[in-house]
């Protein structure tokens, strides 16, 4: 950097401006950055210094320092329209919208633009392209602060016909309304406007998403989209680029993903992936997968234009749909590499939502460190309370919402503010929880019988008719229907999983059955209804016949990849299976999961794979339960072998209940165990004291401040506490 200073002050004026314009046309900004300071500090009033400067930090996305710039300029050279025009693009991409609103009028003002007749005004090229963009950042306010849309498309209908900016921003309020069929006919259009080259201009509310993850629903926020800056002389303006193609294919995919139609989603996706990796290979896309050492990219208007981080925040949202949640990760690691602080507010949410399951501490940090923000995505306070919710942090839930009640207004929905109301009143009053998920219960089932018999209505109208014309209207209202249906179904679920939890947690099953019963005829194709109603008649122990058929559905559909099943799904079908005499099913079925743990461990030796282990270890919890110890230990013990590849926090819970059962027994000298096992006994938690110093007992909370001694939280240190107590009650 110095080298490059001492040789600018060498060099004559027409080589420093060559230099410095090379330096802008290589990417290389901050060089140009630190050359026109040095300028300044000669000429603090040099209109082509300032005029680059503001061009260099805009691109490299500063544009606090940018609007400072302009607004000099505007103070030395008043009458120049297009500082005006660049200052307010500055402080809308800044977030200062009502000082951009204050700046358009002035500059409405001050060069006589009158919005009623505009045609008056504009007496040449610039001033057409300045009035529409000036009107496209008055309408992206009105869209993205005030929700006005009406208003927006007043404005939006003042540009000319045929600009593809006209078209992308009418479709993206179409989106905003939920008419997504129509919002894609928008985008199409501009996109074939695009191709055809009808017009370059560029929107500031382009990109309708985010690809923004949530745990119960996700509702895509229309993105500020800062302008591209044309340079090339000293006055540089923030004007258009020619190629918007990728946000348009972007918009397409997000109206998709909202269809639920994510294989056209992704269609699209892959093109903006496959475009952006051929034109940029400079971002480094995957390499951060692949585990390559790259430094960050940085957040360029190269990485902005090529709607990468859009996209594949996107796909880790389609994948966290399906619950693929390794592609998920994935996708986020494939995206250009930038360092954490250079991660965008979408992202890093994303990130975090990523990383519950693993480092949930770490996912609640970044949350956090988001909400503090002045602005963030709206989805990141709903998504906080219910991750709150599910880790049972209750009281920290209710104290966001208090500290926060504008925010519950501005970010719940009213369905979302009452179930969380309901999941906190559980706390302390059941009784009142029940009665509230309830009402909200009954309105779902209320919605969700309206419209099954408008989609029965909507069926026979398709059966009777023989024309072409109306069956294909039909259709469309049927898929409609079909769609509305699911989001109520997907708004139900929730409420019905947790009134039914109330009365799990107290152990009364048969109420929990018939809380599900209540629902079939919504839910019964769920594989989430299915699963729920079979562990509520597992745990009745007297309705193992009827839970072997539910879990029989969940396992036969995935009977070829067998290990994607849940693991205590396989354990309690197994149990099923001998509880109702069926012995050769149940060991036909642990044959096939031992099977393909061997295949899977042949191709990855290094890998922990517990299926099996917990299978053995609930029914040697069984045998435990109904008395018969010695089989019941000899099957948990066999469990864990070998135990570098079994032994782990979950597998270990389980065994360790079925010892300190017998211990107990052993105590009250209720029952009576061979030496032999005793023996063996002793052998398996020598072993667990080898293998377990690295093993976690128990996973602490995340947000515990006082946490377990490091050396005391080990299955080492448990295995030698039951070793001890067993030796102890043998010598006695």
């Amino acid at each position: 950097m110095i080298r490059h200073r001492l040789s600018l002050a060498q060099m004559k004026s027409g080589e420093k401006t060559k230099t410095i314009y090379s330096w802008i046309k290589e990417g290389n900004y901050k060089e140009a950055i630190a050359a026109l300071n040095d300028e300044l500090c000669l000429n603090r009033n040099s209109r082509a210094a300032l005029s680059l400067l503001a061009y260099c930090y805009y691109t490299i996305q500063d544009f606090d320092q940018s609007q400072q710039c302009y607004e000099q300029l505007i103070e030395i050279y008043p009458n120049e329209r297009h500082y005006y025009l660049n200052y307010a693009k500055c402080l809308y991409q800044s977030g200062a919208h009502e000082k951009a609103l204050k700046i358009i009028v002035k500059y409405s003002e001050k060069f006589h633009i009158d919005n009623d007749d505009r045609k008056k005004s504009i007496d040449n090229e610039y001033d057409q392209f300045a009035q529409n963009e000036l009107i496209k950042i008055q309408a992206a306010i009105k869209y993205t602060n005030d929700d006005d849309n009406i208003n927006a498309k007043l404005l939006i209908d003042q540009i000319p016909d045929g600009n593809v900016d006209k078209e992308t921003n009418l479709g993206c309020m179409l989106f905003k309304e939920k008419r997504y069929d129509e919002a894609i006919e928008k985008f199409r259009n501009a996109l074939q406007m695009e191709n055809l080259n009808l017009s370059n201009s560029r929107s500031n509310f382009h990109r309708i998403g985010s690809g923004q993850m949530n745990t119960m629903e996700r509702k895509p926020e229309t993105n500020k989209n800062d302008n591209a800056i044309s340079g090339g002389s000293s006055n540089a303006t923030i004007s258009s680029m020619v190629n918007q193609k990728p946000d348009l294919l972007y918009n397409l995919a997000v109206c998709y993903y909202h269809l639920r139609q994510y294989s056209d989603a992704m269609k699209y996706i892959g093109e903006i992936i496959e475009q952006g990796i051929r034109e940029h290979p400079e971002l480094s896309v995957g390499m951060n997968t692949e585990g390559l050492e790259v430094r960050s990219v940085g957040n360029t208007e190269v990485l902005h234009e090529s709607v990468l981080v859009e996209s594949f925040n996107l796909k880790a949202a389609i994948e966290y749909q399906l619950k693929n949640f390794e592609a998920a990760k994935e996708a986020l690691t494939d995206m250009p590499p930038r360092s954490e602080e250079e991660l965008d507010a979408v992202t890093l949410h994303n990130m975090a939502l990523i990383s519950m399951d693993q480092n949930p501490a770490d996912g609640f940090e970044k949350l956090q460190f988001l909400i503090g923000q002045e602005t963030f995505q709206p989805e990141t306070f709903a998504n906080l309370l219910l991750l709150y919710c599910r880790y049972e942090y209750f009281e920290l839930a209710a104290d966001l919402m208090a500290e926060n009640a504008s925010f519950t207004y501005r970010y719940l929905s009213p369905y979302l503010y009452e179930f969380l109301d309901a999941l906190i009143t559980q706390q302390t009053s059941p009784e009142d929880a029940y009665q509230k998920f309830d009402e909200i219960a009954t309105r779902h089932t209320d919605s969700l019988r309206k419209l099954s018999k408008q989609i029965q209505e909507a069926k026979n109208q398709i059966a009777k008719n023989d024309d072409a014309n109306i069956v294909t209207k039909q259709n469309e209202i049927l898929k409609k229907l079909k769609h509305s249906f699911d989001e109520v179904v997907e708004l139900y679920v929730p409420v019905l999983m947790a009134q039914a939890k109330i009365y799990w947690d107290i152990e009364c099953y048969a109420q929990v059955e018939k809380v599900f019963r209540k629902s079939a005829e919504f839910c019964n194709e769920l594989d989430l209804w299915k699963l729920n109603v079979a562990h509520v008649l597992f745990m009745q122990e007297n309705k193992f016949k009827e839970a072997t058929g539910f879990y029989e559905q969940l396992v036969k559909r995935n009977y070829d990849n067998i290990l994607d099943v849940s693991a205590i799904v396989l354990a309690n079908l197994c149990v099923s299976y001998i509880m109702t005499g069926q012995n050769e099913d149940a060991e036909e079925l642990m044959r096939k999961i031992e099977k393909e743990e061997e295949q899977l461990i042949y191709s990855d030796p290094d890998r922990k794979i517990f299926h099996l282990c917990i299978v053995n270890l609930v029914i040697g919890t069984l045998y435990c339960s109904k008395g018969n110890y010695e089989f019941g230990i000899s099957r948990v013990i066999k469990s864990l072998d070998p135990y570098p590849k079994k032994l782990g926090t979950d597998t270990w819970f389980y065994a360790k209940r079925c010892f300190l059962a017998m211990l107990e027994n052993l105590s009250k000298q209720v029952i009576i165990i061979k030496d032999s096992v005793l023996q063996e006994c002793l052998t398996f938690l020598s072993m667990c004291e080898q293998y377990g110093q690295n093993v976690k007992a128990i996973v602490e909370a995340p947000l515990e401040l006082e946490t377990l001694h490091p050396g005391k939280n080990t299955v080492t240190y448990e295995a030698r506490l039951l070793k001890a107590l067993l030796l102890e009650i043998i010598e006695n």
